[in-house]
């Protein structure tokens, strides 16, 4: 593989405006600075690395970016102790093996030979990463970064500074176009400043009222306005609380769409504390929003 100089695919967006109207089209609502950050991104090659509470967008963004580019989405999803033989290639020693049985039932007895064909690139197992590097276009969603250790980091902080991979078997493999790379974390703990910098950064905050209600009519066009009017002023008024796990937009799409497939056009105070388990997950968050006078908040959106 060898790394083009042109974009990551046929048909990129010109600017800002028509990464914002493309992005809209897939149902992905963006401001400003997260249509510059991904204009950018598909310009520069750069890598998005979105930061934010858990279900305000940031892994839907990658797979709208996909969608606009006709591309697939590879997702590595991280966790504490991933290592390169997960995340990038791993070799297929059950393959090997058999290989080697056969050569051998074959009176194959030159070790060199065995070695070069036991390390043949059909045995290789290409894990997320690499796979992402040898599909054109793509897009790479790096998802919870945050939960990987630090040596993980200064692994891909090296991959993505030259979006190529050395295997000792079989030497360099570089991206003959490099794909589009979306990293996201919650926050869990602080991600080095190495790895930021490499990147383009968005801070993906809670929507506003408004921002929000367009969200859920776009996701959900056939929930009544009432009701997705209901639903998203409840969930505002929860993130206003002192919660362990304030709910993001994701919620408020499950919350509706439960809710939709219960009948209801409307809300009231008794079907919201009845349904609560759509929008939260914790035991205290529940109880703290039986505390609020649903009734009230609900009456200022014309219950």
């Amino acid at each position: 593989m060898s790394r083009a100089a042109g974009g990551a695919g046929e048909g990129l967006p010109t600017g800002p405006d028509e990464v914002r109207t493309r992005l809209e089209e897939t149902g992905y609502l963006v401001d400003d600075g997260l249509a510059i950050a991904c204009f950018l991104a598909l310009k520069l090659h750069r890598p998005i690395f979105c930061e934010g509470d858990a279900g305000v967008g940031k892994t839907s963004l990658a797979s709208a970016l996909a969608q606009i580019l006709g591309a697939p989405m590879i997702r590595l999803q991280c966790y504490e102790g991933i290592d390169v033989s997960q995340a990038l290639y791993d070799w297929d020693f059950p393959r090997q093996l058999l290989h080697l049985r056969a050569a051998e039932a074959a009176g194959i007895t030159d070790a060199d030979r065995l070695e070069g064909e036991l390390y043949d690139r059909r045995f290789l197992v290409a894990r997320p990463l690499l796979r992402a590097l040898e599909t054109q276009p793509s897009v790479l969603l790096v998802d919870e970064v945050d939960r990987a250790d630090d040596e993980f980091e200064a692994f891909l902080l090296e991959l993505l500074s030259e979006y190529s991979v050395t295997i000792p078997e079989l030497g360099t493999l570089r991206s003959e176009s490099p794909p589009v790379v979306v990293l996201t974390s919650n926050r869990t703990r602080e991600v080095h400043d190495a790895l930021k910098r490499r990147c383009l950064y968005h801070w993906f905050d809670h929507p506003g009222f408004a921002r929000e209600l367009a969200i859920v009519r776009r996701r959900l066009p056939g929930v009544t306005l009432r009701l997705a009017e209901q639903v998203t002023a409840l969930v505002q008024a929860l993130r206003a609380e002192d919660l362990l796990k304030p709910p993001g937009v994701a919620e408020t799409i499950d919350w509706a769409e439960a809710l939709d497939a219960l009948g209801a056009t409307e809300l009231d105070a008794e079907l919201a504390v009845a349904t609560l388990g759509s929008v939260l997950k914790y035991r205290e968050d529940a109880e703290r929003a039986r505390g609020l006078d649903m009734t009230a908040i609900l009456a200022a959106r014309g219950a």
